[in-house]
């Protein structure tokens, strides 16, 4: 049960409505942390046009960020638990303009495009400045690379911030917020950058974001607070595994909690097996599967068909596994995440028959959607409260970096790999090489089925 106290606090229509704007203000900046991350993905289609670049040549792009995303979540989850999730999250916004806007710029560096033909290119880009194809390539690369630390302190920050408003009973429901918050940065990528392109050049695809978090960059500094303590209320007992909580944290003892843990470990192995299915069907290839294998691009029905069902049921998957975790299950978020893989299983050996059927790209769209369901839900599980659950307070943004950064290690080993499957396999294989690593997540998350973290009100 909530102790009485605490029970009364959150009950409160003054602190519940300070909750809020605290909560809106870096909700919606995680939200555009996405589109200014999943740009790329949305129109590589474009960029791979414009640049002549080949599926191989994406997926430099497609590992580069996600691997040093997943390194540096790791790296600044002790820094952003030490100096709070507010400054973290306004040195991870200064970063994402600068190399958005950076990375749209470098269009100058294209005299006149790629000229392709039956999908093959028969007039390479005309570069200026005396660059080579390889040149550019590698330049974006890692500007993109580097936007992808900076991209590392948004779920750092985010779940930072909400551990210290948020009691653990209604977590489960949080993390389904969270994951709206997820798939409304991706609605803004895959439906919205595309409609950018169709009326103007690519590069305000990165322009238009990075204006965006300008703005709720500044909000934040006038708006968000890190603590209900430092918004004038009382501190919360949030009934996780913080017991005695100081704002002043000591990074071994953040650490020896974090990476100490067996269930934290066997956390970040299940957040792994999410990321190979994540980052390699759902979150970044559709668009090129779409292009050559149903040939349609971003502003066609099926795409943003898609676009719109992904996000859709990606939102209900996030309140359907959240809400029965907090009360079919009680607080414990590893049976809905079983259950989350078992789903993926069944919809990728679906999509791989509908193909198979020719059953065409509005079958495609409907399966996409429904694999989103299932990884998102869980996705949002294991981000957005389990976190917070075995995290705590203090170690937060420390736990999130190690099952974020796992998450996005995985998606590295994906981006060179999809685009290899891809050329000398077809598409095909691209929908059953992640399975293997569904029902590993499933049977390594079932050793937590009745686990729940030990705070003194988590009972």
């Amino acid at each position: 049960m909530i102790a009485s106290a605490t029970e009364n606090l959150i009950s409160m229509p003054a602190y519940r409505h300070r909750r809020f704007q605290n909560w809106i203000i870096i909700g919606f900046m995680y939200s555009f942390f996405y589109m200014s991350r999943y740009n790329f993905s949305a129109i590589a289609p474009t960029l791979q046009t414009f640049f002549g670049w080949t599926k191989s040549n994406l997926g430099v792009f497609e590992t580069l960020l996600p691997l040093v995303y997943g390194l540096s979540v790791v790296i600044n989850g002790p820094i952003a638990d030490k100096i709070g999730g507010r400054k973290a999250f306004l040195i991870g916004a200064v970063g994402v303009v600068i190399m958005n806007g950076l990375f749209g710029f470098l269009h100058i560096l294209v005299q006149t495009p790629a000229i392709w033909a039956d999908r093959e290119i028969v007039a390479e880009a005309v570069l200026q400045y005396g660059l080579t194809k390889g040149a550019v390539l590698w330049l974006l690369a890692i500007i993109w690379a580097i936007n992808g630390y900076f991209q590392s302190f948004g779920a750092l920050s985010i779940v930072k911030i909400n551990a210290q408003w948020f009691h653990i009973r209604e977590r489960g429901t949080f993390s389904a917020i969270f994951g709206v918050l997820i798939r409304f940065g991706l609605i803004l990528a895959f439906s919205g950058t595309p409609l950018i392109v169709k009326f103007l050049p690519w590069y305000w695809a990165f322009w238009i974001p990075a204006m965006v978090v300008a703005i709720l960059f500044v909000l934040t500094i006038f708006f968000v607070r890190d603590t209900p303590a430092a918004a004038g209320y009382p501190e919360l007992d949030t009934g996780d595994g913080t017991v005695n909580y100081e704002e002043k944290v000591k990074f071994k003892e953040v650490l020896a909690k974090v990476f100490g843990s067996k269930i934290m470990w066997t956390i970040a192995i299940g957040s792994m097996m999410i990321g190979f299915v994540r980052r390699g069907v759902v979150d970044a290839w559709w668009p090129v599967y779409y292009k050559e294998m149903q040939g349609i691009a971003g502003v066609d029905f099926a795409f943003q068909l898609t676009a719109w069902g992904i996000a859709i049921l990606g939102i209900i998957g996030g309140f359907a596994f959240g809400i029965s975790s907090d009360r079919v299950f009680k607080g414990r978020r590893a049976p809905v995440i079983v259950i989350g893989f078992c789903g993926m299983v069944v919809v990728l050996i679906l999509f791989f028959l509908a193909d198979l059927l020719h059953l065409g790209a509005i079958a495609a769209a409907i399966l996409l959607a429904s694999l989103s369901f299932f990884v998102n839900g869980s996705h949002g599980m294991i981000g957005g409260a389990a976190t917070m659950d075995f995290g705590g307070r203090k170690a937060a943004a420390t736990a999130v970096g190690l099952i974020d950064g796992m998450q996005y290690l995985a998606g590295a080993f994906v981006g060179m790999l999809v685009g290899w499957v891809t050329t000398n396999w077809g598409w095909q294989a691209w929908k059953l090489w992640p399975i293997p690593f569904a029902i590993v997540g499933a049977l390594v998350m079932s050793r937590l089925w009745h686990v729940l973290p030990k705070g003194k009100s988590s009972h």
